[in-house]
């Protein structure tokens, strides 16, 4: 049998995920070099194996074509932006994937950076930093509006969490699940009016070409000056540029991104900015959430599925 190859760091390092695919497929080999493997090297990786679980790495139809023997992709993690689906359909290359198993993780992230922005929290700590005793003053999210764009596995976790504080949900969903917008009390509302009547609004779309730069500069002025962002999503969903400009024109209070359009980050403007608590990604970086993933990427290295399933527009 073709041995599996695990490219994802952050699976090779972990110690149980480790021996438990080695259980199973005791010839697994692992990305023990502790880098991020693409083009070439990625290549080189791959090259012989049937079977992959890959998280962040490119895959696309120049690699594919390269790797005949490769048969079916795992991810990861729960984005699928860096995967080429029509190419893998083309090529008969399955996938498997579990949307879903870092949902918590990741909510939990959108709830402490929402407190976060409305308390000024990264203004806070850089005036304390500074030597500045500044106390700057926030708001409570009790009470308030926010608005969800996406209610998909996060958005509809979010919403729980957000219970206890009594605010009014708002939502922005082509295909909602009607249970849970009815068992949240969420208004679904048209986009702009999510964002024109928000304090804060959670980003929980994936990236697609449709969806890229969803909140651009005309969609950021219809928020309130007072509103606060939040994308523990992807990268690409808001125009980086014409949030930095909305912020130092004050008419955004403040952003938390935890997902760049160029990772890793390379504008330091945004690790920086005074009214943006930047994180690198690690919405799905805990405990539970990296066992839920790593399991599910195990087990669907027996499961997977035409990758042309998976195609959104």
């Amino acid at each position: 049998m073709s041995p599996v190859a695990v490219a994802s760091r952050s699976f090779s390092k972990h110690s149980v995920l480790r021996s438990e695919l080695a259980a199973r497929f005791p010839n697994a080999k692992f990305n023990d070099a502790g880098a991020s493997l693409k083009g070439e090297e990625l290549v080189a990786f791959l090259s012989g194996c049937e079977k992959a679980v890959l998280a962040l790495e490119t895959v696309d139809d120049a690699l594919l074509v390269r790797l005949p023997e490769l048969r079916l992709v795992s991810k990861f993690g729960v984005g699928l932006d860096s995967f080429d689906l029509k190419a893998m359909a083309a090529r008969g290359v399955k996938l498997a994937w579990s949307p879903g198993t870092n949902s918590r993780s990741v909510a939990e992230l959108a709830l402490m950076s929402m407190i976060a922005l409305l308390r000024r929290v990264p203004e806070a700590c850089g005036d304390l930093a500074a030597g500045k005793w500044g106390q700057p003053k926030g708001s409570t999210l009790t009470g308030k509006t926010v608005g969800l764009v996406g209610l998909g596995a996060v958005g509809r976790e979010l919403a729980a969490l957000l219970a206890p504080f009594g605010v009014s949900l708002l939502a922005h969903e082509p295909a909602p699940d009607q249970a849970a917008v009815a068992r949240h009390a969420i208004r679904l509302v048209p986009l702009d009016e999510l964002l024109a009547q928000s304090d804060a609004v959670s980003l929980h779309i994936p990236l697609t070409p449709s969806t890229r730069n969803t909140i651009d500069s005309a969609r950021l002025a219809r928020m309130k000056p007072s509103a606060v962002l939040i994308n523990t999503a992807r990268g690409g969903l808001i125009d980086e540029d014409a949030l930095l400009e909305a912020l130092d024109s004050g008419r955004l209070a403040g952003a938390a991104l935890d997902a760049f359009a160029v990772e890793p980050l390379k504008d330091r403007r945004l690790a920086v900015h005074p009214r943006i608590l930047a994180t690198p990604h690690i919405g799905g970086s805990t405990e539970e959430a990296i066992l839920a993933m790593g399991r599910a990427a195990i087990a669907g290295l027996d499961a997977g599925r035409d990758a042309a399933e998976f195609i959104r527009g």
